[in-house]
């Protein structure tokens, strides 16, 4: 049975964890489900009992271009698991897992900008706890199985289906979509996504309520 846990919780873990080494956790969750904001919270928690104890590595930072999604006809389903480097984020974990090099440049997603920065972030081997969130982290299928190895600790966030539709609103509100896009990529793109984290995933070592 998935333990339930909360951020001071899992930040109790890692820290005990990361006194024999570096730890890797796996932060997966559904499209508004809130892991990126969980991610840097637990991450400013462990920070703030060690300078520099923790990093965050997001998956979205891996997102295909639209210069492929474009003429492949992906770009409506831009965030599918299909949409992803996939491989680039197993060889990043495998130079993460290694820590034989001073720092490891990984890149970031620009949300208003639709695009990924390639070395936005780096992350020193002195780091010991390294947080990745995304959504398919934990997918049960090819080729995104292939992750699971590389982590050390996982955790899943529950969130009601309703309030990931709200929540996934108002993001494309402040954003300044039409209704029409809005629907859109609620029913036909991130709803769908996010059942299929639910459903398809396979079991966390933890389970984190978030809303």
């Amino acid at each position: 049975m998935v333990q339930a846990i909360d951020l001071a919780g899992l930040a109790d873990v890692l820290e005990a964890r990361a006194a024999g080494g570096r730890v890797i956790l796996a932060i997966a969750g559904a499209p508004g489900s809130g892991k990126s904001t969980l991610a840097e919270k637990l991450v400013g928690k462990l920070n703030g009992r060690r300078a520099g104890m923790a990093a965050v590595l997001p998956m979205d930072g891996f997102h295909y271009d639209d210069l492929h999604l474009v003429p492949a006809g992906l770009r409506p389903r831009k965030g599918a698991p299909q949409t992803f480097d996939v491989g680039g984020l197993r060889h990043t974990l495998s130079r993460l897992r290694a820590r034989d090099e001073a720092e490891v440049a990984v890149p970031v997603f620009d949300r208003k900008l639709e695009i990924a920065r390639a070395g936005a972030r780096l992350i020193p081997a002195e780091v010991a706890v390294i947080v990745v969130e995304g959504n398919y982290l934990l997918l049960d299928q090819a080729p995104w199985d292939r992750l699971r190895p590389m982590f050390d600790l996982t955790a899943m966030v529950d969130v009601a289906e309703p309030v990931l539709r709200a929540r996934l609103r108002g993001r494309w509100e402040r954003l300044g979509l039409s209704e029409g896009d809005i629907r859109a990529k609620l029913d036909d793109n991130d709803l769908p996504n996010g059942r299929l984290v639910r459903e398809g995933s396979s079991p966390a070592d933890y389970r984190l309520a978030n809303g």
